[in-house]
């Protein structure tokens, strides 16, 4: 059942006793004197519909505990010893000098009913709501688009581990998994734990190993029909699991198309690959061009002037939907501060953010984009790049720099070919021995517009001016240790980002100088 905070102090309330030793604009000082009404009792109640039972933590504290604990970046072992031996914790949540706190094990309850919820991110949604009635936003129409990679909370897998490991789970969550593991899985001893005991220097042992795990795997997959599965089941996911992970890392042996059983580890890797068993959905990244980590991407809105996050999402590191562009494109039209009243805003953002897509989104919602445009690539250093040549998009055709008139095929290719052969431009145009070769996509002509406007001085000064500012929004996200995630799955570390991005809107709120009066919120 709901539990409720109790309206009197006990005898050795913290906050009481020690309360002025707050600092003055602390969030602990804060939600000492608010919590009550930042997180109400009727916040949760729809959690615990049963009047019957154990009454539950009162929403004021369990809120109040999951904001500090993303504030400080805490395990929730952690967390609970802080509201055990911190004051300033205990005054926070209302606690005696005491009382202990509850079972860390509370809190993984509590974030899994929140997650099954209607409204899973309800800590977020009450700040948001004290943003919006400060103000603090009003007549601000800037929003700077960024994003970040998370490490995952596992270690990477190499492609022999996740074989055996996937294959294991095979056997146990499969209806008569033994038998399928005794018929089918002959190559291997499966019940082995550690690494494999053979020479890993000796490129035929590792090959053979290979092959009679791929093997194994694919037997395995044949003798069980997918259709007969429950969608979403645990052997559903173990049979899609097995299928990835056999296909990803491996290819045919040299001279081999796989059905003499011969297989080896592919020389390339996958897009889209799989990193670790124990976490499918983690995936690697760049954190830039020379730093590769592997974990997920956190994507993010925020006002630059004031660096308030407006909106944010967990994506995979890879795959479909983890692009900067294609992430900003959702947040920005799902965006609660970005109202379709018919304001226009200005969004800001690096060259990830330049793809035709995200254009044509802010231009179809009438925003500007303050966007970097991609960089244009001229075949030869220095020489004509895609700008220099004419597109009429009426007539559809592309003209070269030395006037040479093409019709863009229905496919978007232009070829200037033999016109090149005798050009004088060729040598700063193009080294193909076949000529110049241009492909127009669909959004070309609103980029090549957007290139030219990224030249004005207006664009630039306000580039330089506001863009930069969203970067110490991302580094506030990640500080005190939190690039490092603590949960798997993009739905678990997408409900902390929640959480995290409202515990930083308050602290900096606070730092605006938030109060609260009468019920009413304001920046004093």
């Amino acid at each position: 059942m709901q539990g409720i905070e109790a309206a009197q102090r006990g005898y050795l309330d913290v906050e009481s006793l020690a309360g002025e030793l707050l600092a003055p604009g602390s969030a602990y000082a804060f939600l000492a004197e608010h919590r009550s009404e930042l997180f109400p009792d009727s916040m949760m109640e729809d959690l615990f519909p049963s009047k019957r039972g154990r009454p539950s933590i009162p929403a004021s504290v369990i809120g109040t505990v999951l904001v500090l604990q993303a504030l400080e970046g805490l395990s929730d072992r952690a967390a609970a010893e802080a509201l055990t031996y911190d004051l300033r914790w205990k005054a926070a949540c209302g606690y005696g000098l005491t009382e202990t706190a509850f079972h860390p094990t509370a809190l993984v309850h509590w974030r899994n009913r929140l997650r099954a919820s209607d409204s899973p991110h309800r800590i977020n949604e009450a700040v948001a709501q004290v943003i919006t009635a400060t103000g603090v936003l009003a007549g601000r129409h800037r929003r700077a688009v960024d994003s970040t990679v998370f490490q995952d909370a596992v270690a990477r897998q190499d492609t022999i581990t996740q074989l055996i490991a996937v294959i294991r789970r095979f056997g146990r969550v499969m209806e008569h998994g033994a038998t399928l593991m005794a018929v089918h899985a002959t190559s291997y001893d499966y019940t082995r734990t550690g690494k494999p005991e053979i020479a890993w220097d000796d490129k035929e042992a590792k090959d053979e190993l290979i092959s009679g795990l791929v093997t194994d795997a694919l037997a395995l997959l044949g003798a069980v029909d997918p259709y007969t599965l429950e969608e979403g089941s645990p052997a559903a996911q173990a049979y899609v699991l097995l299928a990835l992970v056999s296909g990803q890392d491996v290819e045919p042996a040299e001279g081999s198309d796989g059905t003499d059983g011969r297989w080896r580890i592919a020389r390339k890797v996958a897009p889209d690959r799989i990193v670790s068993t124990v976490d499918p959905e983690a995936r690697h990244a760049h954190k830039s061009r020379s730093v590769m980590m592997d974990g997920y991407k956190g994507h993010i809105v925020a006002e630059p002037e004031t660096g308030l996050y407006t909106s944010a999402v967990m994506t995979k590191a890879a795959g479909p939907g983890s692009s900067d562009a294609d992430a900003g494109i959702v947040l920005l039209g799902t965006d609660p501060t970005m109202k379709d009243d018919g304001t226009h805003y200005q969004v800001l953002g690096d060259s990830a953010y330049g793809s035709g897509a995200m254009l044509e989104a802010l231009d179809g919602a009438g925003h500007q984009g303050l966007v970097k445009p991609k960089p244009l690539r001229p075949a030869v250093p220095g020489g004509y790049d895609l700008d220099d040549f004419t597109h009429d998009e009426g007539k559809n055709t592309l003209t070269c720099p030395r006037g040479e008139v093409r019709t863009i095929s229905a496919k978007g290719n232009v070829n200037f070919g033999a016109a090149c052969k005798e050009c004088p431009l060729r040598d700063q145009c193009t080294t193909a021995k076949g000529g110049r070769k241009v492909v127009i996509t669909k959004h070309h002509a609103r980029q090549r517009a957007h290139r030219a406007a990224a030249r004005a001085e207006a664009f630039r000064h306000d580039y330089r001016a506001y863009r930069p500012l969203v970067e110490r929004s991302i580094g506030w996200l990640v500080a005190g240790g939190n690039r490092r995630l603590r949960y798997r799955g993009v739905e678990k570390n997408n409900a902390w980002l929640q959480v995290r991005t409202a515990a930083l809107n308050l602290r900096r709120l606070l730092k605006l100088g938030l109060i609260g009066r009468d019920g009413a919120w304001a920046i004093g």
